[in-house]
């Protein structure tokens, strides 16, 4: 087993000496005699604990400690101070220093300390293994090889480790936004908890509230004789995840947007109030933009909601995974329907690869399916897919060398049926009707304002 990593911070020849000695034995030590030595190894290596005095030339040891937590804040920190100054060891655990001991050392109080950060360490190191189990189990086929897929994965990792910050995932439909909340939910603290799944589409306005908060025995006419549990309460310690969230009524935003204020809720009907911690993840196709222009929706809710947001790609926009998406679905189909199918021929390749997902994943998947249920193979043909020809390039003119596109119907154009070259004239024509409103031209192009930002932002990179 490779030896815990230990940095000792110390302006003091004889205490980094003193302690290397007494270490070296059983951690891999690295001594300094300033923050700033320290500093510059850590932008190259990562240790496991770090022993950093108070009382440090240049750089002080509450400086330096802040600079490692923005750095790397999962590395555990034991101040060493030359005194009980009180305020300034309050400062250092406000700002995360594990534990802190007292110049003289005394090694075997330097040794409970450091042994007792170690098992944190280690449980840590433990719990994270166990969560990689729960996520590579639960979350099969999170495939992605193209920046925009990998740049959004990383950024799920750093926002998931808060257990109860709120995140709203903004994608076109069949981006995968449930699997990226699931991808959340075991990536967060709470990945041993229920992850609790509504669909606010498919249940009936007048019984989204009832569904959400539950209810008390009576409460309504139809009302269960026990009363009923609401999906709060069953996400109680896990997450809680609103799929379509635009389509709640403002009814049940209002009592929605209470309950993410303070954690507490009533069940219909009842008089006692209900307290439960979990992690709200919500998701929407919709323009929400535009729902709180026309009232629809609570512009308060959308800002709890949204602390932060999560842009999913949509499947045009990261053509670099069609091709790994396609084939593990080949795989996984042709196991569940016992074919052996074993590759994709190169002309059905090229045909996925020009085609306009105007579904995103869930098209790839559908289309994947059927290829398979009704093919031979072992090879998936172009004759297997049946792909339909309903996204047509739109057809423009070349004169004198300089192309000519067709003019923005006064209706808009849905974007995703035109070829990639002409994208950016239509935002720009787009953009032009609608005198800058970023709104107008999202409706004019078919797309949720969300979606419109993000393509306008990779537009302009390009």
């Amino acid at each position: 087993m490779t030896p815990y990593s230990i940095y000792i911070v110390d302006d003091e020849k004889t205490i980094r000496e003193g302690v290397t000695m007494a270490l070296e034995a059983d951690y891999k030590i690295q001594a300094f005699s300033t923050a700033e030595e320290m500093i510059e190894a850590l932008r190259s290596d990562s240790p496991d604990l770090i022993l950093l005095d108070i009382g440090l030339p240049g750089m002080d040891g509450i400086a330096a400690l802040s600079a490692i937590k923005s750095m790397n804040p999962e590395i555990l920190i034991i101040m060493i101070t030359a005194f009980e100054d009180v305020n300034t060891v309050i400062s250092a655990m406000k700002q995360g220093a594990y534990d802190y001991v007292v110049k003289p050392l005394r090694l075997d109080n330097l040794e409970v300390s450091i042994r007792n950060a170690l098992e944190t360490i280690k449980l840590r190191k433990e719990v994270r293994t166990i969560q990689e189990k729960y996520f590579e189990e639960n979350i099969p086929y999170f495939i992605g090889e193209s920046n925009a897929i990998q740049n959004t994965l990383e950024f799920i990792k750093k926002v998931a480790k808060s257990p109860d910050t709120p995140i709203l995932i903004l994608g076109e439909t069949g981006t995968g936004k449930e699997l990226i909340a699931s991808a959340i939910h075991y990536r967060s603290p709470n990945f041993k908890g229920p992850l609790t799944v509504v669909n606010c589409a498919a249940i009936p306005k007048n019984l989204i509230e009832s569904e959400l908060f539950g209810y008390e025995r009576g409460a309504f006419s139809g009302a269960s004789a026990t009363g009923k549990k609401g999906l709060i309460e069953e996400a109680a310690d896990g997450t809680l995840f609103l799929d379509e969230v635009g389509d709640l009524s403002l009814e049940a935003q209002a009592e929605l947007l209470r309950f993410l204020e303070s954690g507490e809720f009533y069940r219909i009907g009842g008089t006692k109030k209900l307290k439960i911690q979990t992690r709200v993840v919500s998701a929407t196709n919709k323009d929400i933009n535009s729902m709180m222009e026309n009232g629809t929706f609570r512009r308060d809710l959308y800002f709890r909601l949204g602390v932060v947001k999560v842009q999913v790609p949509s499947l045009n926009d990261r053509r670099d995974d069609i091709i790994p998406l396609a084939k593990h679905f080949l795989y996984e189909f042709s196991q569940k329907f016992s074919k052996k199918f074993t590759s994709i021929s190169s002309q059905a390749e090229k045909s996925l690869m020009t085609h306009n997902w105007t579904g995103n994943v869930r098209e790839l998947k559908n289309l994947i399916e059927r290829g398979i249920l009704t093919g031979q193979g072992p090879e998936l043909t172009i004759e297997d897919l049946e792909m339909e020809d309903a996204n047509k390039e739109a057809v423009f003119e070349s004169v004198n060398g300089k192309s000519v596109y067709p003019p923005l119907p006064p209706d808009g154009i849905n974007l995703s049926s035109v070829q990639k070259s002409m994208e950016k004239f239509y935002f720009t024509e787009a953009l032009r009707v609608a005198k800058g409103n970023e709104s107008k031209a999202a409706e004019l192009l078919k797309m949720n304002h969300h979606t419109f930002r993000y393509r306008k932002k990779k537009l302009e990179a390009e």
